[in-house]
C-alpha cells in the first residue's frame, strides 16, 4: 500500500511561491527543497533569518514578511546576484507567471489567498522599482550604468526603463531598411509593468523617472533622417504622454521650452524635447546638423542613371516614412492637447517655435538661428492633421475663428505682421477711437469688454461687425481651440510648407543656372582646354549633382505627397471663405469702403493661398482630387479682389492672383478640375474680364523702385488670360460692353499702356539684336577670335549668351501685345483713335526693320532670327489688319 504524500498548508504553499518569486530562501539546507532552491540565483538571507528566528516566528515566508525580505535583498551584497533593477523586473516577471498557475487550484479559498500574495507582490516589485530609479544610490547595487548589460554599450547611461518602454512599443513596428537600431530587440518587458509602473503613483515620484527617460528618447532621435529610426522613440513618448502623469511631467520638464538669453529657433528644435523628432526629415539642413543616413546620398546620388522604378520606390518610402512621423507627432499633440492641465503648454510651446522662428519669412534665412525646413514641413503637416475637425465641406465652424485674435492674442506676435491694406498707425487709432482713457488710469472704458464680445460675435455670425475691438483691462480675451488653432497653422504653413515651396523653386533656378554655365564652359573648353576650365567643370558636376540630390529630396517628401497638397488646399480654402465673410460674403460689387477687420488681416494669408495654388497647379494631377466647390471659392475671391486695390494695397499680390488664373488655363493646367472655372462660372462670366483689364492699367504703377520693368511679366500673364477669354464667346460678348461702356475710361488707357509696351519692347529688342550683331561678328572671325586672352573670351561669350535671353523675351512680349493689339482694338468706336495707334505702331516696326535688314530688305544678316522670337513680316501683317 503505497504512502500518502503529505499535504502542504496553505502557510506552506504560500511561502513556496514567495521564494519562487523573490529568489531568496531562509533556510540554509531546506528539508523539501524545491526546484527555485537549486537556481544559483537564491540568496540565503542568513541575517534576515536570525532576526526572524529571535522574534520567535516561523521561517516560512509570508505576505507580512514579504517587504521586509525583499529590503534585505536589495540592500545586500550577494555574489552573482542580479542589479536591482534587473532583478525587480524578474520579480514582477515570475510573480506573473506564478498568478497564472495559481487560477488552475480547485480550491477558491486557497487560490484567492495565494492571487493576493502573488499580487502583492507584483506591487512591491513596482513600487521598488520606481523607488529604484528615483533614488539609484539607495541600494548597493544601484549603478544605473551597470543595471542593464542587455541593453548594449550605446544605452549604458540611460535609465534602464529606456529598452523596456522600446520593448513594449516595438510589435508591429516598421523599422527602416538603411541600418536603424531597434532598440529594444534584446529586452524582455513582462507583461503590465508599464503599465502598473506610471499608474497609481504620485507625481512626485515619477516626475524625475520621466524627466530622464524623455531625456533619453530626445537623443535616440536627434539627428536621425527619414531613413532613421525614429519610430521606436516616436511611439514610445505617444506611449508616455498617454498616461496622465507622463503628460504633465514633459510639458513640466526644463527642456519642454528652453529657456535662455540665447534662445533661438534652432536652439528650440535641437535642444527642447519634441525638437529633434520634429527634425527628422528627407530635407536638406546645414552641415553642423545633418541628419543620418544622408537621405540625398542613399536614394538619389547618380539618380540621372538610375532606373525610374528604383526612384519610384524612394519616393515612395519617404513619403510613407514621413507620414508615419506627422501621424505619430499629431496623436502625441492631440492627447496632450486632449488633457486641460497640459494644453495650453502645448500652445505655448508651438507659440514659442513660430515667434523665435519669425525670421524664416525672410528671403535669406541664417540656418544657425532658425530652426531647420524638415521641422517647419512637419510642424505643417501636424498642425494640418489637427485643423482636420473643422476643415469638413461645409466650414461649419468658421464662426469660431475670431479675427481680434490678431490683436489680442498673448501668444503669437501677429501684429508686427504687414496687413492687407491698414498701416500699424490706422490699427492702433482704429482699436483706440473712441475708447478714452479711464480717469483711474486703467486704460479702457467700461464698455471694452461688453464691445469686444460684440465683435466677436459679430464676427461669429459672417457678417460685416460695425464695433471697434477693444479690451478688458482685467482680463486677457480668451480664445476657443479652433481659432489658436486656425492662426498658428496660417503662421506655420507661412514659415514652413510655403517657405519650403520657395526654396525649391530657387533651387530648381540654381541648378538651371549651373547648367546652363556648365554647358558655356563646356563649349569653351572645347574651343580653348585649359586645366583651370577643367577644375570649373569638374566643381560645377559635383555642385549639379548635390543640387540634384536636394531637388529629390524636396519631391519625395513634399511633391509626391498629394493628401499633404490636399489638406493644405482645404485649409486655404477655409481661410479665403473665412475672409470674405469679413467683407459680406461672395456677392460682388464690394462694399464701398473695406472693413478694417479685413484690412488688418496678415498679408501673407492670401499670399500663401495663391502661392500654394500656383504651386499645387504645376504639379501633374495635383488638383485633379480636389473638389469642385473649394476650387470654385477660390476663383470667386479672386475675381473679387483682382482689381480692387481699396482692399488689398499689394499690387503684386494681386498680379499673383493672375498668375493663378493662368496657370488654371485648360491649355495649361491638363486637369479637368479647372475646365469650368472660366466658361460657366457666373461671377466670371460677369466681371473677369472688367478687372483683368483693370488690373493691366493698374500695374503701371506699383510703388516699387522695379515697377517699370516688373509690369512686363505681370502683363504677359493678363494677355495670355485676355488671349483665351477672347477665344470664348460669352467673355468675348463681355469684352465688347465693356470696350464700349469704358471707352474712353479703363478701355483707352488699357490701349494706350498696350501701344507704349510694345514699342518699349521692340526698341529695346532692337538694340540687343545690333548689340548681338557686333558679338556675332567679333566670334565669326575665328583667327582675331583665338588671339584673345581666355578671360575676355569667357566673358564676351557670357555676355552674348545673355543678351540671346533678353532678346528671346522682350521679342516674345512684344509679338504677344502686337498680337492682342490685333484684336482688341476692333472693340473701338471712335474713329479717330484707331489711325493714330496703328500709325505709332507701323512706324516703329518699319524703323526696327530698316535697321536691321536694310532699305532694301534684302536678306537678315542676324543669324537664326527665329530662335529669338523675330518675326517681323508677322507683326506687320497683324499691324495691317488692324
Amino acid at each position: 500500500m503505497a504512502t500518502q504524500k503529505p499535504q502542504r498548508t496553505p502557510e506552506e504553499i504560500e511561502d513556496m511561491i514567495l521564494r519562487k518569486i523573490f529568489l531568496v530562501t531562509l533556510k540554509e539546507n531546506p528539508e523539501n527543497p524545491s526546484s527555485s532552491s537549486s537556481d544559483p540565483r537564491v540568496v540565503y538571507l542568513e541575517m534576515t533569518a536570525a532576526e526572524i528566528l529571535s522574534e520567535g516566528k516561523s521561517l516560512l515566508l509570508s505576505r507580512d514578511l514579504m517587504e521586509r525580505v525583499l529590503i534585505d535583498r536589495l540592500s545586500g551584497e550577494f555574489p552573482n546576484s542580479e542589479p536591482p533593477f534587473n532583478y525587480l523586473i524578474g520579480c514582477y516577471k515570475r510573480a506573473h507567471e506564478e498568478i497564472k498557475k495559481i487560477s488552475n487550484m480547485k480550491d477558491k479559498t486557497l487560490r484567492s489567498g495565494m492571487e493576493s500574495a502573488a499580487k502583492q507582490a507584483k506591487k512591491l516589485a513596482v513600487s521598488y522599482a520606481r523607488i529604484h530609479l528615483g533614488n539609484p544610490d539607495l541600494f548597493s547595487n544601484g549603478n544605473l550604468k551597470d543595471s542593464n548589460p542587455k541593453a548594449g554599450s550605446s544605452l549604458s547611461s540611460s535609465s534602464p526603463l529606456f529598452p523596456l518602454v522600446f520593448a513594449e512599443v516595438s510589435s508591429g513596428v516598421m523599422l527602416d531598411g538603411f541600418g536603424g537600431n531597434d532598440f529594444g530587440s534584446r529586452v524582455d518587458c513582462p507583461p503590465g509593468f508599464l503599465e502598473d509602473f506610471f499608474k497609481d503613483s504620485d507625481f512626485d515620484t515619477l516626475d524625475p523617472i520621466l524627466k530622464g527617460l524623455y531625456e533619453d528618447l530626445r537623443g535616440s532621435v536627434l539627428k536621425v533622417s527619414a531613413l532613421g529610426n525614429f519610430q521606436q522613440p516616436l511611439r514610445a513618448l505617444l506611449y508616455l504622454v498617454k498616461f496622465p502623469v507622463g503628460a504633465k511631467s514633459l510639458v513640466n520638464h526644463p527642456w519642454w521650452i528652453p529657456k535662455g538669453v540665447y534662445l533661438n529657433g534652432r536652439v528650440i528644435e535641437m535642444t527642447s524635447i519634441l525638437g529633434p523628432f520634429f527634425h527628422v526629415s528627407a530635407l536638406p539642413d546645414h552641415t553642423i546638423f545633418k541628419s543620418q543616413p544622408d537621405v540625398g546620398q542613399q536614394c538619389f546620388s547618380d539618380a540621372s542613371t538610375r532606373r525610374a522604378a528604383d526612384l519610384l520606390s524612394s519616393f515612395t518610402t519617404i513619403k510613407t516614412l514621413m507620414n508615419t512621423l506627422y501621424d505619430g507627432l499629431a496623436e502625441v499633440l492631440l492627447c496632450l492637447l486632449k488633457n486641460t492641465e497640459t494644453r495650453d503648454s502645448v500652445l505655448e510651446y508651438l507659440a514659442e517655435v513660430i515667434n523665435k522662428n519669425a525670421s524664416r519669412a525672410h528671403i535669406q534665412v541664417d540656418p544657425i538661428s532658425c530652426a531647420s525646413s524638415g521641422m517647419f514641413v512637419n510642424l505643417s503637416a501636424v498642425m494640418l492633421r489637427l485643423s482636420e475637425p473643422f476643415l469638413d465641406a461645409n466650414l461649419t465652424k468658421r464662426d469660431k475663428i475670431d479675427p481680434t485674435y490678431v490683436f489680442y492674442c498673448s501668444r503669437l506676435d501677429l501684429r508686427g505682421l504687414t496687413a492687407l491694406h491698414a498701416t500699424s498707425e490706422e490699427v492702433a487709432e482704429w482699436i483706440d477711437k473712441d475708447n478714452p482713457v479711464k480717469t483711474d488710469g486703467s486704460g479702457l472704458n467700461n464698455d471694452g469688454e461688453n464691445s469686444l464680445r460684440q465683435l466677436q460675435e459679430a464676427s461669429s455670425s459672417g457678417s460685416t461687425p460695425n464695433v471697434k475691438p477693444t479690451r478688458s483691462s482685467s482680463e486677457k480675451a480668451k480664445y476657443p481651440f479652433i481659432c489658436e488653432c486656425f492662426f498658428m497653422t496660417a503662421r506655420v504653413l507661412n514659415l514652413g510648407l510655403l517657405k519650403a515651396f520657395s526654396d525649391f523653386k530657387h533651387l530648381v533656378q540654381d541648378i538651371s543656372r549651373s547648367e546652363d554655365t556648365l554647358a558655356t564652359l563646356k563649349a569653351m573648353q572645347g574651343q580653348a582646354p585649359s586645366p583651370q576650365l577643367e577644375l570649373d567643370i569638374s566643381r560645377l558636376e559635383k555642385e549639379i549633382e548635390l543640387y540634384s540630390q536636394e531637388k529629390f529630396c524636396y519631391e519625395a517628401q513634399i511633391l509626391r505627397d498629394g493628401a499633404l497638397i490636399q489638406q493644405a488646399l482645404s485649409f486655404y480654402r477655409l481661410m479665403v471663405v473665412w475672409l470674405v465673410g469679413l467683407v459680406g460674403g461672395f456677392k460682388m460689387p464690394l462694399p464701398p469702403t473695406c472693413p478694417m477687420e479685413f484690412a488688418s488681416m496678415p498679408e501673407h494669408f492670401v499670399e500663401d493661398a495663391m502661392e500654394l495654388l500656383i504651386f499645387a497647379s504645376r504639379i501633374p494631377k495635383a488638383l485633379d482630387g480636389v473638389h469642385s466647390y473649394v476650387l470654385d471659392d477660390f476663383m470667386k475671391f479672386i475675381i473679387m479682389f483682382m482689381a480692387s486695390p481699396q482692399f488689398i494695397k499689394n499690387p503684386y499680390l494681386r498680379a499673383k492672383m493672375v498668375e493663378v488664373l493662368n496657370c488654371w488655363m485648360p491649355r495649361r493646367s491638363g486637369s479637368s478640375a479647372t475646365s469650368t472655372l472660366f466658361e460657366v462660372h457666373q461671377l466670371s462670366l460677369e466681371y473677369l474680364v472688367r478687372n483683368l483689364l483693370k488690373l493691366y492699367v493698374d500695374i503701371e504703377f506699383t510703388g516699387s523702385h522695379t515697377q517699370f520693368y516688373d509690369k512686363f511679366n505681370i502683363r504677359h500673364n493678363i494677355a495670355e488670360l485676355l488671349e483665351y477669354l477672347w477665344q470664348v464667346p460669352s467673355h468675348r460678348n463681355a469684352w465688347k460692353q465693356i470696350a464700349k461702356e469704358e471707352e474712353k475710361g479703363v478701355y483707352l488707357n488699357f490701349l494706350n499702356f498696350l501701344i507704349n509696351d510694345s514699342i518699349y519692347l521692340l526698341d529695346e529688342s532692337l538694340n540687343k539684336i545690333l548689340e548681338l550683331k557686333e558679338l556675332e561678328a567679333e566670334m565669326s572671325n575665328t583667327a582675331e577670335w583665338e588671339r584673345r586672352p581666355a578671360q575676355e573670351r569667357q566673358e564676351r561669350t557670357r555676355l552674348f549668351h545673355s543678351q540671346e535671353n533678353i532678346i528671346r523675351i522682350d521679342m516674345k512680349l512684344a509679338n504677344e501685345d502686337v498680337s492682342m493689339l490685333a484684336f482688341t482694338s476692333e472693340q473701338i468706336t471712335a474713329p479717330f483713335l484707331l489711325p493714330e495707334m496703328v500709325e505709332r505702331v507701323a512706324n516703329m516696326l518699319n524703323y526696327f526693320l530698316l535697321q536691321l535688314v536694310g532699305p532694301q530688305r534684302k536678306s537678315l544678316t542676324l543669324k537664326d532670327p527665329e530662335k529669338y522670337e523675330f518675326r517681323p513680316k508677322e507683326l506687320l501683317k497683324q499691324v495691317g489688319q488692324m
